[in-house]
């Protein structure tokens, strides 16, 4: 694992600049994709044989801008924040479990640190004001727009040059809670279809849990524009995540979403513009029951779902394994001429 950059080092921002990015996305490159498309149908296989290995090959070069896409040099980047509303007993964990957890990435001691070894990938770590907790959503806004548009700013730091894809992930004691009630507010529903058990809370807890993002989305009810409801009911490393996603996009980066509180923080861009996260793909289904219910809404079909649960970017280090296996496909197979192989009869 690799230091990052603390977020008092990042400079300061504003959502008027965060739009100011959004006005300048750059499109698909459409002519590397087809270039792509052209390729697969001349291997030796018949054509739409390796399935979504094929697609990701096709993702991959319309957003990296490659015909020959490159899964060379993944970065895993995991985001941790501190949660004012997790002093309401929403998690089986204390609040004090974020910067243990920390202290147990930069040792190496974490799933995510042996997964990133297997898949020779750059792990990061950022934190978040571990010290100064967002505030509690259902007595105020968890932060202000300064706030968050700086820890949107911070979370940009993550897509650094030359990688070549980017796994975003998270962990922060009440972040389900948080993503539960950023879900609610934008996408409607009730708490119940949207809060999970988290950290593992059953019975009264998880009734409180309910409570609170029922709590949460009623107070900020009048909030409409989708950084305002991030802010009112987002945390800091949820926040960096967006802001993560929007800087991979600017740099050409295709980026894999890990679980249910990753893909809640990407889908405020979503609910901004739906083609914000054509760049993105969602690495796993996990078993918290809202991810299901937000991955039909905002249209995305999950690469693996191995009932996983544990956030820290787990899950979109695994699928990184099949973008190297698609891109070695494509790169590496022979065509029908080079082996000597009779192609299809049209």
């Amino acid at each position: 694992m690799q230091a990052s950059p603390t977020a008092a080092e990042t400079a300061s921002a504003s959502f008027a600049e965060i739009r100011a990015i959004l006005t300048r996305l750059p499109p698909p490159d459409l002519a590397a994709a087809t270039k792509v498309l052209e390729r697969q149908v001349v291997l030796t296989k018949p054509l739409g044989a390796l399935g979504r290995l094929e697609e990701l090959v096709e993702w991959m070069a319309r957003w990296q801008g490659h015909a020959m896409p490159r899964c060379e040099r993944p970065q895993v980047a995991v985001f941790v924040g501190a949660h004012g509303v997790a002093a309401r007993g929403v998690s089986a964990y204390d609040s004090e479990v974020n910067r243990q957890m920390l202290q147990n990435f930069i040792n190496g001691g974490a799933a995510v640190n042996q997964i990133a070894t297997g898949i020779d990938a750059t792990l990061r770590v950022y934190e978040l004001d571990l010290d100064r907790p967002t505030a509690d959503f259902t007595q105020a806004p968890a932060m202000d727009e300064t706030r968050c548009a700086h820890a949107m700013a911070y979370g940009m730091t993550a897509a650094e040059p030359g990688c070549d894809v980017l796994c975003l992930g998270e962990m922060g004691i009440g972040n389900t809670t948080s993503a539960s009630a950023l879900c609610l507010a934008l996408f409607g529903g009730a708490a119940e279809e949207w809060v999970g058990p988290g950290t593992g809370v059953r019975g009264e807890a998880l009734q409180r849990k309910i409570e609170t993002v029922q709590l949460g989305a009623a107070r900020h009810a009048g909030v409409k524009d989708p950084l305002a409801v991030l802010a009112a009911l987002g945390g800091e490393e949820l926040a960096a995540i967006a802001g993560a996603v929007l800087a991979a996009r600017m740099g050409r980066i295709p980026v894999l979403l890990d679980g249910f509180a990753c893909t809640a923080a990407a889908a405020v861009l979503h609910a901004i513009d739906p083609h914000i996260l054509d760049h993105c793909q969602v690495a796993h289904r996990s078993t918290e029951p809202g991810h299901a219910r937000l991955l039909r809404i905002i249209g995305k079909a999950p690469l693996l779902d191995l009932d996983l649960r544990l956030g820290e970017a787990s899950g979109a280090a695994l699928a990184v394994s099949l973008l190297k296996a698609a891109c070695a496909c494509h790169s590496g197979m022979a065509t029908f001429e080079q082996a000597g192989v009779s192609g299809a009869v049209s």
